[in-house]
């Protein structure tokens, strides 16, 4: 069966694949192939897949079939995978734990297993969750080559936001100053950190900033990562001016930030501005809060208008890759 794949030379053919299953895009169903010196990887989105990295089209061998926790049940189970960690969504407990005792009997890497016992709640957007299987609700996830240690019980963090964090972070240079607003652990931090930028990652859990923090270090970018537990109203001041590139990844209430970003953004900035939407207009009320805040100051052009996801029924998360410039002054 023909497949996209990632081809390189047989001599970075490790390091890619690490990347690759970093990122969560290795096709598991097809088998990783050699052929004429170079190393063929099946992938699950090539428009997931880096710029860097050669796609093409092969036929590939399906591989063995793995037991999975559906041969086990006889229904398909819906989960999450974060690193290790398997998150359920459960209401009835012996559904769940009969699940639980699928996953570690199938052939996936599992050594955490948790229910969720609440939604995500108050300010720091943490939610509850039931301890299935496992010592504890701390884990590593990987992504697009970064590693990220953090516990779900104190922090916010969603894998499923994976490439479109890629997709930012794909834009970012060396020369950048880059901030974001409301950080976490550092999944947008991290990355911008490696491909060379100077970044300040704001957020106001503690928890969330010590975790960023050692993200930053494990990563090995602690040098350019400044990492502050404040309200970002309040650091907003000591910024002016300042960023090349800032992420508003708040999407219930971005809006009652985007006067502080506006004083964050140098003469010539980007903005990502993430919202929820109804599917009528995703993306307009999101463009008029920015124009009203940064117009007649800057000039305002929304480069991309990005659908992410599906949030709810009729409801979208979307970002808005918005340019801010702010005019030449005329010379007398």
């Amino acid at each position: 069966m023909e497949v996209p794949c990632v081809r390189v030379p047989l001599e970075d053919g490790e390091t890619t694949r690490r990347e690759l299953a970093d990122a969560d895009l290795i096709a598991d169903d097809y088998e990783i192939t050699v052929d004429d010196g170079s190393l063929y990887v099946p992938v699950v989105d090539p428009a997931a897949v880096s710029d860097e990295f050669e796609l093409v089209t092969r036929a590939v061998d399906e591989r063995d079939t793995q037991t999975t926790p559906a041969d086990l049940l006889g229904f398909d189970p819906s989960y999450e995978r974060l690193g290790k960690a398997v998150l359920l969504d459960e209401d009835d407990d012996d559904r769940a734990r009969e699940i639980t005792d699928a996953l570690f009997q199938s052939d996936l890497p599992v050594e955490t297993v948790l229910n969720k016992a609440s939604k995500v709640k108050g300010e720091t957007r943490v939610r509850d969750w039931d301890l299935l299987a496992g010592e504890d609700t701390e884990v590593v996830h990987r992504e697009y080559g970064s590693e990220f240690l953090l516990d779900l019980a104190e922090v916010y963090f969603s894998p499923r936001l994976a490439t479109e964090r890629h997709r930012v972070a794909e834009q970012v240079t060396a020369d950048e100053r880059t901030f974001d607003m409301f950080a976490g652990v550092g999944p947008f931090v991290v990355p911008f950190a490696k491909r060379g930028a100077e970044c300040v990652g704001v957020d106001i859990n503690p928890d969330a900033i010590e975790y960023l923090q050692e993200n930053a270090r494990r990563n090995g970018v602690g040098d350019r990562v400044t990492a502050l537990c404040d309200d970002v109203h309040a650091t907003a001041s000591d910024y002016e001016n300042w960023a090349d590139r800032i992420v508003m990844n708040l999407p219930h209430s971005a809006d009652e930030f985007i006067d502080a970003a506006v004083a964050i953004a140098g003469d010539d900035c980007v903005i990502h501005y993430y919202d929820i939407q109804h599917e009528d207009d995703p993306f307009g009320p999101g463009e008029r809060v920015i124009r009203r805040a940064a117009e007649p100051a800057y000039e305002v052009t929304v480069e991309t208008r990005h659908v992410v996801r599906s949030y709810a029924p009729h409801e979208l998360n979307v970002c808005l890759d918005v340019r801010l410039e702010r005019p030449a002054v005329p010379r007398n």
